[in-house]
C-alpha cells in the first residue's frame, strides 16, 4: 500500500581579540578585584535549541509519543488506510530531513499518530493511527536505472526512511485547520509554525486538546 508523500508540499569562526598592554591598577581598583565574576549568557545554540527537540531524547519505561502525519486524501486518505490490509501501511515517500528525522529518530511502535487531510478545503484532522513498525529503508527511494538508492543512500545506511502505520479509529468529527487556529492553546503546535512539513511531532496536551475537539 505504498503511496508517496512528499515532505515537501514544506561554525562560526571566532575572531581574534585586540591585544591590550597591561597597566597597573590605581589604588581605588583594589577594592574591587576580588569582585564575584558576572555570570556567562546562556550561548546562543541554547537560545536556539528546538522546542520540539524532546522528541529524540531517551524515554521514560512505557512512555508514548504523539505526532501528526498529511496526506493528500484524493491520493491516500484515512478510509483508505482503514481499508488497507490489516488496516496498515508503510508511510513512504518522505523527502524533507527534518520530517525523515522525526520518523527515523522519533517515532516508536505503540506512538499515536494524527492522521490529517491536506490540500483539501477544509484541511483537517480526521482521525487517530498507530505506529506499529519502526523506521526502515523507503523502497519508494530504489533508483532501477542506477540499481541503487537515490541521492548516496543505500539499504544498510538509507537516506529516506518510512514507518508502518495501522489505523485505530476515525474522529466522530474532523478537526478543521480553522478551528485549530483558534485555539490559545492550541498556538505553538508546529503544524502551524512548520506547515510544509509532513511529519511533526504533538505534545502530550496538544493531543488531548486535539482528540477531544474530534470527539
Amino acid at each position: 500500500m505504498g503511496m508517496a508523500r512528499k515532505g515537501n508540499r514544506a561554525g562560526t569562526k571566532k575572531t581574534a581579540t585586540t591585544a591590550r598592554k597591561k597597566a597597573a591598577a590605581p589604588k581605588s581598583a583594589k577594592k574591587t578585584a576580588n569582585k564575584p565574576a558576572a555570570k556567562k549568557k546562556p550561548t546562543k545554540s541554547a537560545e536556539k535549541q528546538s522546542p520540539w527537540a524532546y522528541v529524540f531524547t531517551p524515554r521514560a519505561p512505557g512512555e508514548r509519543r504523539y505526532w501528526l502525519v498529511k496526506s493528500e486524501p484524493d491520493t491516500f486518505s484515512f478510509d483508505d488506510l482503514h481499508a488497507a490490509k490489516d488496516r496498515t501501511t508503510h508511510w513512504d515517500g518522505v523527502r524533507n530531513f527534518a520530517a525523515r528525522n522525526f520518523m527515523r529518530d522519533g517515532m516508536k511502535a505503540g506512538d499515536q499518530v494524527l492522521f490529517y487531510h491536506s490540500s483539501t478545503n477544509p484541511q483537517a484532522i480526521v482521525g487517530v493511527a498507530e505506529v506499529v513498525r519502526e523506521a526502515y529503508p523507503d523502497h519508494t527511494a530504489f533508483d532501477r536505472t542506477h540499481h541503487g538508492y537515490d541521492e548516496g543512500s543505500d539499504p544498510n545506511d538509507p537516506t529516506w526512511v518510512m514507518v508502518d502505520l495501522r489505523a485505530v479509529k476515525p474522529f466522530a468529527r474532523p478537526v478543521t485547520l480553522p478551528e485549530i487556529k483558534a485555539r490559545r492553546d492550541l498556538a505553538t503546535m508546529v503544524l502551524l509554525r512548520i506547515g510544509r512539513l509532513s511529519v511533526t511531532p504533538v505534545t502530550t496536551d496538544e493531543w488531548k486538546v486535539i482528540t477531544e475537539m474530534g470527539g
